[in-house]
């Protein structure tokens, strides 16, 4: 009789092991979605979907990919922009879905916290908290279908950030499996606590390269009882600013969202997405959406958006504004900004998207001198600009006459980018304020950043991911 050898199981059979046979994707058909990006341009290759069902799981694949050395790409909903979320090209990456870890997990209203799993999606959180009579502020055009563990691996901004912040202040505690498959149990929810350093900051915004995210302890706020929100023309970005700080003096805190949009992202909305219209009579270069929202009855709230209104409209800041009558004429507002990124994304030409801050003083002169220079260096050139202009965070995209999205030389282009990126680099601004870095930004992080802060992120990726195995390539290059 002979003996057959016995065969060491694979990475993939040790994994299938562990989550079982609804925690592993391998046919070509149902791996699919998790290897192309938001916007259909990325496509990478990967053997396996992992989709673990509880923490434990996550971590007994990790320790199997940290002693098989195999690449992870953890995944949240896949709405990002940078290409963080999915794998590379070369087919080695296992992709690590968060997507059945979606379980509230505490609403505690008297502490204004809510404890959830990172595949919850961020609409679920937001329905939770309303339930208890409280607000979770962070708010995204993805929203429906974006998961909180995404949202903070990238730190996510969004339209309330002018009031509330961005994603990393609105968390108070993390679990976290670490790239040797160890769980940092950080999930408290103390809003005071001096022990030694803030652990949980080096996640939020790492984009999974030194850890997994899989829970948080989120912030809650009282729910306003009253918005009103009004769409408002100006003459320029100088006044929108101007209008800012005057809105702030009348109004106080009680603004919540102040966005600023061109009048070419109105034309593209109203030319690609039928049913919308323009709230004006007339044609205006810019406009703004301002929201309010207080505990104040909406009366009291409206009178005073209406003072402020009028107290610029003496001192020409603004030229015309409509204020919502009904909660459908607010949403009806802000579908026509919700709308653009749909709307540049159904026109058949390249877009070139920036998602850029600066300091808000700087917003004008920035806007001026990046259009100048992109008029120079490509006649005929789109700029579709608009953002949340009251915390400096602008999408300064353009469209470049000639570039078609379905033409690859033109997605792999960054000479837009580079024009774009060296103006913000003298205005001492961000090329990156809310979507992150992922693959597509690595160059620029290379380049834009000093030799110390460089030095600084290898040393931390080198000593929690020595193999490199969490979300390779993103991020740093050369993180070895």
């Amino acid at each position: 009789m002979v003996t057959q050898p016995r065969t060491t199981p694979s990475v993939i059979e040790r994994i299938g092991a562990v989550v079982g046979p609804h925690g592993l994707l391998t046919e070509p058909r149902d791996v699919e979605p998790f290897t192309a990006d938001w916007r259909g341009i990325y496509r990478g290759k990967t053997l396996a979907v992992v989709r673990p069902g509880n923490v434990k799981e996550v971590a007994a694949v990790v320790r199997i990919c940290a002693e098989t050395r195999t690449p992870l790409v953890p995944q949240g909903g896949n709405t990002g922009q940078s290409n963080g979320a999915v794998p590379r090209a070369g087919g080695a990456d296992l992709v690590l879905s968060l997507g059945r870890l979606n379980r509230i997990l505490e609403v505690d209203a008297l502490n204004n916290t809510i404890a959830a799993q990172a595949g919850c999606i961020l609409a679920a959180i937001q329905e939770a908290a309303a339930e208890a009579g409280r607000l979770f502020p962070l708010s995204l055009g993805a929203e429906g279908s974006c998961q909180i563990g995404g949202n903070l691996s990238t730190n996510a901004g969004g339209t309330n950030v002018l009031r509330y912040g961005n994603a990393r202040d609105l968390v108070l505690g993390l679990e976290v499996v670490l790239p040797d498959g160890r769980i940092w149990d950080g999930l408290r929810s103390l809003r005071k606590d001096n022990t030694g350093y803030d652990l949980k900051q080096l996640f939020i915004g790492a984009e999974g390269t030194l850890g997994i995210i899989t829970a948080a302890v989120l912030k809650l706020f009282p729910r306003t009882s009253a918005n009103v929100t009004s769409w408002v023309a100006v003459p320029s970005p100088r006044q929108a600013v101007e209008l800012l700080a005057l809105l702030r003096r009348h109004c106080g805190d009680s603004v919540t969202a102040f966005e600023g949009i061109s009048r070419r992202c109105l034309d593209l909305v109203l030319r690609n997405m039928p049913g919308t219209r323009d709230p004006l009579p007339q044609r205006h270069e810019w406009y703004v959406l301002v929201e309010l929202g207080d505990a104040r009855a909406s009366d009291a709230l409206r009178h005073g958006l209406e003072s402020a209104l009028a107290a610029a409209a003496e001192i020409t800041l603004i030229a015309d504004a409509v204020i919502a009558e009904s909660t459908a004429q607010s949403e009806s507002l802000w579908s026509l900004r919700d709308a653009i990124p749909l709307a540049a994304r159904a026109d058949p030409r390249m877009v070139y998207r920036h998602d850029i801050s600066v300091a808000v003083s700087r917003i004008p002169d920035f806007i001026a001198a990046a259009q100048a220079a992109l008029e120079q260096r490509f006649p005929g050139v789109e700029v579709i600009c608009f953002g949340h202009l009251g915390d400096g965070n602008l999408h300064f995209n353009a469209f470049v006459p000639g570039r078609l999205r379905t033409d690859p030389a033109a997605q792999d282009a960054q000479d837009v980018a580079q024009v774009v990126y060296d103006i913000l680099q003298r205005f001492g601004g961000s090329f990156s304020a809310e979507h992150g870095i992922g693959l597509a930004k690595v160059a620029q992080l290379a380049r834009y950043k000093s030799p110390v802060e460089l030095e600084l992120m290898r040393a931390l990726k080198r000593t929690l991911d020595p193999h490199n195995i969490m979300n390779p390539g993103k991020v740093l290059m050369n993180a070895e």
